[in-house]
């Protein structure tokens, strides 16, 4: 799933995303990009999940 997430912008806001779905999902596959502002999730997580997680890290996220 692709998501944006328009407060994303350092590599701190990354490292905490990722570790924001790793930790619900040890195997996902995240890829953040800076410049768009998006993440890719592949893993076993549906995206509500995949919502709350970032919610919960700080950030809030819509299906891109």
């Amino acid at each position: 799933m692709k998501l944006r997430v328009p407060d994303m912008s350092c590599g701190h806001c990354v490292a905490t995303i990722e570790r924001a779905i790793h930790a619900e999902d040890a195997s996902a596959r995240v890829a953040c990009d800076l410049g768009t502002r998006t993440v890719e999730v592949e893993g076993r997580m549906d995206a509500p999940a995949v919502l709350a997680a970032l919610a919960a890290a700080g950030y809030a996220a819509q299906p891109a």
